[in-house]
């Protein structure tokens, strides 16, 4: 049955803490953007700031203090790609999150975690592990 719903660590790796996290959210769909907020507060992570356009988004890279990034691949009909190159730049970890799979993510991105849409807590959970490690 493999590991059970504890805390899923592997006595060799470290697990990152998530409680205190500060989150940037970059999502253009409120419904989904309010469920992250949920989800991250269940973590215990603090939402830093919410980005639902490019622009907005690079401004608040440049802006704020934040740990990690949830960043949605398509904001509106444009990608998020400059905003990607912008955190890993700074070396900054984030997510991509997506509804079309990991298929389209450029060849330079394939070592970020995807959280694919819908997403449950569990998923958001670990692919938020997998980029702070």
């Amino acid at each position: 049955m493999g590991q059970s719903a504890g805390n899923g660590q592997d006595p060799g790796r470290e697990v990152p803490a998530l409680k205190g996290l500060r989150v940037l959210v970059v999502e253009d769909e409120s419904l989904v953007a309010m469920l992250i907020e949920d989800v991250l507060a269940d973590l215990g992570c603090a939402l830093a700031g919410m980005a639902s356009r490019v622009e907005d988004a690079m401004d608040k890279v440049a802006t704020l203090e934040f740990d990690a990034v949830i960043l949605d691949v398509n904001l509106d009909g444009a990608d998020t790609y400059p905003v990607a190159d912008a955190l890993t730049e700074r070396s900054i970890p984030f997510i991509f999150a997506t509804g079309y799979g990991a298929g389209g993510i450029p060849q330079s991105f394939r070592n970020v975690p995807v959280l694919g849409k819908p997403f449950e807590q569990g998923d958001l959970e670990r692919a938020l592990r997998a980029a702070l490690v």
